[in-house]
C-alpha cells in the first residue's frame, strides 16, 4: 500500500509514520510544510528508511498534491495537516481557514480525480478498490459539554473557536465528497493527544518544560476545565484500525477514557518532577474556552475492536520520561531551530535513497 500522510513531521503525524513503518511494509509519502509545529528531527528515526519519502510542501498547492498522487500511485490519504492551536486561531483565523478548509478540499479533489474508475471518455462515480481518505479531526468540533454526558458520532457539531470551526468545516467537506461523489472516506475525531514529540505550546509539554526550569506554570482560569486524554500510540493504533477495517463513510470517535481537570494534570507533573506547586500561576481564561470534552468511543470499540491501552497515569509517566531524556529536542523546538540548511540536507538524503 502507498500512503500519503500529510503533516507527517508534526506531533501525531510523525508518531503515526513511525508506527506504520514499524508494523507494515508500506510506502509512506510524507508531505509537510515544516511550519513551527513540524520538525525534521521528529523523523530522524526513519530518515534512512527506503519506504519513507519526505516532501516539503503545502497541501494547498494543488499541482504538487496531484503530482504526488500520480507519481506514487497513492492508495490512501491520511490528512493530519492542520493548524491546531486554539490560541493562535483566535489571534489569526485566516491561516486556519486556508490550511484546514481549503487544503482539505484540494486533497479531496485530487483523490477524487486520481481514484475514479475510467469508462471510455467519461468517468463513473465508482472508485478503485482499496482506496481510502481519512480526515483526522477533533472532538472540539462538537463544542462543549456540561458536567455530564459524552460526545458520540451523532452529536451535533457546534464549534466554539475559529480552530474548531475550521475543522468542522473540513469535516463537512469530507462528508460532502462521500455523499456527492461516493469518495471512500472516514472521519476520526479524537480527544486531546499527548506523548513524545508534542510541541511545547500544548499543555503537558509546556508544563514539563517550565517546571524543569522552575518557571511559572500558567493555568487558564481556575484550571477546572476537563479534557479526555489519549496517548498518541493509542491514537495511531486507532487510525490503523480505521484504515484497514473502517466502514466507508463512517465517523469514528477516538477517546482515551481519561477525563482529567487541567489543574490535576499540572499538579501531577509537578509531583512527578518533585517541584513546588507555588510555580502554578492562574491567568486570565481563554476567550470562548470550552468547559468539558468527553468522548464515547463505544462505536470504534464495538465495530473495529479498538480500545485504549494506556491509563493516563502510565501515559503521563512515559511522556515526562521522554521529555526528560530529550531536552535538546525541546530546546531546539522552542528556539525555532528548523533552519533551511537542515531542511536541504534532510531532503537531499531522502532523495538520494
Amino acid at each position: 500500500m502507498n500512503i500519503l500522510v500529510t503533516g507527517g513531521a508534526g506531533f501525531i503525524g510523525a508518531n503515526f509514520v513511525k508506527y506504520m513503518l514499524g508494523h507494515y511494509d508500506y510506502t509512506i509519502v510524507n508531505l509537510d510544510l515544516l511550519t513551527y509545529a513540524g520538525h525534521l528531527s521528529n523523523l530522524k528515526d526513519v530518515e534512512s528508511d527506503q519506504r519513507h519519502h519526505f516532501i516539503q510542501g503545502d497541501i494547498t498547492d494543488q499541482a504538487l498534491v496531484e503530482d504526488i498522487l500520480l507519481k506514487y500511485d497513492i492508495d490512501a490519504v491520511i490528512n493530519f495537516a492542520a493548524e491546531s492551536h486554539v490560541d493562535r486561531s483566535i489571534e489569526n483565523p485566516n491561516i486556519f481557514l486556508k490550511t484546514n478548509v481549503l487544503g482539505t478540499q484540494i486533497l479531496l479533489e485530487a483523490a477524487r480525480r486520481h481514484w475514479k474508475t475510467a469508462h471510455g471518455d467519461t468517468y463513473s462515480q465508482s472508485y478503485q478498490q482499496g482506496k481510502k481518505f481519512i480526515q483526522i479531526s477533533t472532538d472540539e468540533v462538537y463544542g462543549t459539554l456540561g458536567k455530564d454526558g459524552y460526545f458520540t458520532e451523532k452529536t451535533c457539531l457546534a464549534p466554539n473557536s475559529p480552530y474548531s470551526a475550521s475543522k468542522a468545516s473540513a469535516d463537512m467537506l469530507v462528508r460532502s465528497y462521500f455523499k456527492t461523489y461516493g469518495l471512500p472516506v472516514n472521519i476520526t475525531r479524537c480527544s486531546n493527544n499527548y506523548g513524545p514529540l508534542q510541541h511545547p505550546e500544548k499543555l503537558i509539554p509546556l508544563m514539563i518544560h517550565n517546571a524543569l526550569r522552575d518557571q511559572e506554570l500558567p493555568v487558564y482560569g481556575d484550571g477546572k476545565q476537563v479534557r479526555d486524554w489519549l496517548y498518541v500510540d493509542d491514537h495511531c493504533r486507532a487510525i490503523d484500525a480505521v484504515l484497514h477495517k473502517g466502514v466507508v463513510g463512517e465517523v469514528y470517535n477516538i477517546g482515551g477514557h481519561n477525563e482529567k481537570e487541567n489543574i490535576y494534570i499540572v499538579k501531577q507533573i509537578l509531583a512527578h518532577l518533585i517541584k513546588d506547586q507555588k510555580l502554578i500561576k492562574h491567568v486570565e481564561d481563554r476567550l470562548g474556552h470550552d468547559f468539558r470534552y468527553a468522548i464515547d468511543h463505544t462505536k470504534i470499540t464495538r465495530e473495529l475492536n479498538w480500545r485504549p491501552g494506556y491509563t493516563f497515569e502510565e501515559g503521563l509517566r512515559k511522556t515526562i520520561d521522554w521529555y526528560l531524556t530529550n531536552d535538546d529536542w525541546l530546546r531546539r523546538v522552542l528556539s525555532g531551530h528548523n533552519d533551511n540548511a537542515e531542511k536541504e540536507l534532510f531532503v537531499k538524503e531522502i532523495q538520494e535513497k
